[in-house]
């Protein structure tokens, strides 16, 4: 299994955040799109939101859905590449706070188990 580096972690402390994104964005290319896709996770850290990037994307909190597409927007813009492959799911709950960590939480509350595996 491929470890999960934080970028910067989600932390459950603060509340107030209300729309979470899963954002994967990537040049279309052949060779490594590390560089690139740090160059997207890099331009996150202008606006206030909190992130975590996973293998697969990355996870985006925000208090409001303009503060998350601006931040989406500078991600996209960062990828130099002639073509850009970017894809955004958003959760916008606009009658109450839960953080992306709470959604983890209960899942492992009907689990009863941290919903990972070492395999």
């Amino acid at each position: 299994m491929v470890p999960i580096r934080t970028v910067r972690s989600l932390r459950p402390d603060r509340v107030g955040m209300t729309v979470i994104a899963m954002l994967s964005v990537a040049p279309v290319i052949e060779d490594s799109m590390a560089s690139e896709v740090a160059n997207a996770v890099d331009a996150l850290d202008s606006h206030d939101v909190r992130y975590e990037t996973n293998p697969m994307g990355t996870v985006i909190e925000a208090d409001d859905i303009d503060t998350l597409l601006a931040a989406v927007a500078d991600a996209h813009k960062a990828v130099d590449a002639d073509r850009v492959s970017t894809f955004l799911k958003v959760d916008d709950k606009r009658t109450s706070d839960q953080a992306a960590a709470d959604k983890v939480a209960a899942v492992e509350d009907v689990l009863g188990r941290t919903a990972t595996n070492d395999r």
